[in-house]
């Protein structure tokens, strides 16, 4: 029952106060008669019954007038409730068609210009026509009588539940004086007794009509009944919610209850903040350019996320996963820049020399150019590290004027940081591809894959696996992650791979790249990138912009010769960086510096070189022999020394070589022995004589067939004591006819060579179009010999 009913509560808030009438019979109502029209007197937040005492505060216009009017009379009016009470002026059409006839007891003209009404309700009526509706609102209405009460018996059971139930509640609310129960004891009259608990009823106002539009006064007391116990268990719940014991009533019942509750404190506080989000997703989710599929995804979470209640588990799991779905880029790309001059002088700035890649960058820019649409490639750019491979990648993404995003595989061990997890696991996330698009908010991001050769494999998955179904073009339109549960258009993104090692890579996923090869810097190239990125880079690092200092290229050229020996620049730029903190502190001490920095300020600030290309001059003993190798971290250069010892023609290797290197050794050593007397060797030196061959830096394991000239060649220098020529190198494969087979890698063999001051270099005829595939200008300097046979080899490198 409404707990505050009983008695009066402030006027501005339009409340009532039930007056128990001194004569509760009826019998007078009968000698109501309407002859003219009645007033109408609309109420916005309660309905007046038969019988039952209130005092109205009156406020609108309308209102006071009818009141007055009625006052004046017959000192009647017909009190009826507005379907919506938020209407403020209600039409003809925003009334009720039953209400009460009440009489106007007293009038009460209130100190803020406001009327209070007393007035006792006397019979139920139904409006036939308003016939006016100014000043006030007029009626031609019909009394409705009550029906007789068939069955007396029934009746009288239904109005004692009433009672008893009414009692109840009045003991249960701790708000209701317990005098209230006394009235309601002392009240004979049914049909009273029904009005009195209806009007007391904590109802809604559609409910409480309800009741007054009822004909049949036994099932006016049914339904009321029914109200009764509903408030009943209501305040039962209350009751044991408040005292922390545990209710009997029914789980949902009792939850519903609590979330009313809850929705009308937040109601009260400004509006539910879950309700607002969904809102917003909502009107979010119409701008988004989705599939079908999305669209239905996302309607069916929103739908499941309305039917929960936010402190439900799976109400973060659905919310984050549609948070996604509106996060992602459906259908948003970036425009492309295809302006092929510009991309160009982007790409020259930000990166020098490595000119394949930027042909390939521009054939590509120059097709979508045409076509206005393609499926964009999947670029690997294979290397030694510290060449810019990583880097390029931004340089590509700032000449398509797309976004840039990259992603680090190395060390990847599990399938999922690709394809994602299940939603359903707790912490579940998307994989990184789909969370970079998210972050980038673009469909057709520069993406770059930092060491793909380096992915790793264990009971967790395959990443490597995952990654075919990414970087294939005719499947990557329709990728699927398993916490989005959606396919989606990886097509538009421009995939670029980097790695050191092409073995490593799997061969299925390999074959889905277009690997580019990019070899490690020339000298020239070094000194050019050391003054255009490094030293500008470095005197920004350490506060020397302003200050006026030059490296001259001779300087330059002998820093990365003495100092550094590698591919790519990293050292060179660490060696620039100990420059740059030694004027630095010379600024901070002297407050000025030279005017440039020379060969002798290198070996005062970096002490004595570390590489000297004297090395391959010194080696002039027979059996020694400069071969040139390929590793991962681009060209190198190793000595091949043999040796003889009395013995019984064993042959003896060691310096942890691989059995690809042995057998080309044990191949060089029979092919020596079938050609003896060629080469003026006695036959029988190869029984008396064991041959120990030593590749220094034991250390380091090497293997490849490309040594196997070279080890020929010491070996023939230590039988026949002729020395190797100086500054010499050579590489290839031999066969056991004596046959010179090409090698790889010869670019990075060069330059290597190129570094380590080697003059003359030994390759097979078939290697010539790689050396011709070099900048002229790198290996100016250099003589190049192509051989077809062993016969050759010696002959060139033997004195």
């Amino acid at each position: 029952m409404n707990t505050n009913n009983i008695f009066f509560r402030p006027e501005e808030e339009m409340d009532f106060l039930p007056i128990i009438p001194l004569n509760e019979a009826e019998n007078q109502d009968d000698l109501i008669k309407i002859d003219n029209d009645l007033p109408i007197l609309p109420l916005r937040n309660t309905v007046l019954f038969p019988g039952v005492v209130l005092p109205i505060t009156v406020g609108r216009d309308k209102s006071i007038e009818a009141v007055n009017e009625a006052y004046k009379t017959d000192k009647l009016v017909g009190v009826v409730s507005q379907k919506d009470s938020n209407v403020e002026d209600p039409t003809m059409h925003d009334l009720q068609e039953i209400g009460t006839i009440a009489k106007v007891v007293k009038l009460i003209k209130m100190p803020d210009g406001g009327t209070t009404v007393i007035m006792q309700g006397k019979k139920r009526f139904k409006i036939q026509s308003i016939t006016a509706q100014d000043p006030f609102f007029k009626a031609k209405v019909e009394i409705l009588q009550e029906e007789e009460v068939k069955d007396p018996a029934n009746f009288q059971a239904l109005t004692g539940s009433i009672k008893d139930l009414a009692t109840q509640i009045i003991q249960l609310s701790p708000n209701l004086p317990s005098e209230a129960a006394i009235i309601l004891k002392n009240i004979e009259n049914p049909s009273f007794l029904i009005h009195f608990v209806s009007n007391n009823l904590n109802a809604d106002l559609l409910e409480k009509q309800r009741l007054l539009e009822t004909q049949n006064l036994s099932q006016r007391a049914e339904l009321l009944l029914t109200l009764l116990q509903r408030e009943l268990q209501y305040a039962e719940l209350k009751n044991k919610v408040t005292s922390k014991t545990r209710t009997e009533l029914d789980k949902q019942q009792r939850e519903y209850f609590l979330q009313q509750q809850m929705k009308s404190i937040k109601e009260e506080l400004g509006g539910d903040s879950n309700d607002l989000e969904l809102q917003e997703m909502k009107k979010k989710a119409e701008t988004k350019k989705w599939s079908k599929a999305a669209a239905d995804l996302f309607k069916k979470g929103i739908e499941k996320l309305e039917r929960m209640h936010a402190s439900t588990p799976d109400y973060s799991v659905v919310y984050n996963h549609l948070d996604l779905l509106l996060d992602l880029p459906w259908e948003e790309y970036t425009e492309d820049q295809y302006d092929l001059k510009r991309a160009k002088k982007v790409l020259d700035h930000d990166h020098y020399g490595i000119d394949k890649v930027k042909e390939r960058i521009l054939e590509y820019l120059a097709v979508l150019k045409l076509k206005g649409d393609m499926k964009s490639p999947i670029l690997c750019f294979l290397g030694p590290p510290g060449i810019g491979k990583t880097s390029l990648g931004k340089s590509i993404a700032s000449a398509l004027g797309r976004k840039y995003v990259r992603i680090s595989l190395g060390g990847l061990h599990d399938e999922s940081e690709i394809r994602g997890h299940r939603k359903t696991y707790i912490g579940a996330m998307p994989g990184r591809i789909i969370q970079s698009l998210r972050k980038v908010k673009s469909g057709n991001p520069v993406m770059i894959l930092d060491e793909i050769d380096k992915v790793g494999t264990d009971f967790r998955g395959d990443p490597s696996s995952a990654l075919l179904e990414l970087l294939d073009p005719e499947q990557n339109n329709s990728f699927y992650d398993n916490y989005l549960e959606l396919e989606y258009d990886l097509s538009k993104v421009l995939f670029i791979a980097t790695a050191n090692n092409i073995a490593s890579i799997q061969p299925a996923l390999r074959d889905r790249l277009e690997i580019i090869d990019l070899s490690g810097y020339a000298l020239e190239e070094k000194v050019e990138i050391a003054k255009r990125h490094l030293i500008p880079k470095q005197k920004q690092a350490h506060g020397l912009e302003k200050m006026s200092f030059a490296i001259r290229d001779a300087v330059l050229s002998k820093l990365v010769e003495s100092y550094t020996r590698e591919s790519g620049v990293r050292e060179l730029d660490r060696m620039l960086a100990s420059l740059m903190r030694s004027q630095a502190k010379e600024v901070a001490l002297k407050g000025q510096l030279k005017p440039q920095i020379t060969a002798k300020d290198l070996e005062k600030i970096l002490g004595k070189p570390r590489y000297s290309n004297d090395i391959y001059k010194t080696a002039t003993i027979p059996g020694v022999a400069v071969g040139l190798a390929w590793t991962a971290v681009g060209g190198d250069i190793l000595f091949i020394e043999s040796m003889l010892t009395d013995g019984k023609g064993e042959l003896k290797l060691t310096g942890n070589l691989g059995n690809v290197m042995k057998e080309s050794a044990s191949t060089a050593l029979s092919y020596l022995q079938a050609n003896a007397k060629k080469w003026g060797i006695d036959p029988k030196d190869f029984q008396t004589k064991n041959i120990h061959i030593h590749v220094p830096e034991g250390a380091v394991p090497k293997d490849g067939p490309s040594a196997g000239i070279t080890m020929l060649t010491a070996i023939t220098s230590a039988f026949t004591s002729r020395k190797v020529k100086t500054y010499l190198a050579m590489t290839g494969e031999i066969t056991l006819r004596g046959v010179v087979l090409p090698v790889g890698g010869i670019k990075e063999k060069i330059l290597a060579a190129k570094r380590a001051g080697i003059r003359e270099v030994i390759l097979c005829w078939q290697n010539e179009k790689d050396v011709r595939e070099i900048n002229s200008g790198f290996i100016k300097g250099m003589q190049f010999h192509y051989v077809r046979n062993m016969q050759q080899v010696l002959d060139l490198a033997l004195q």
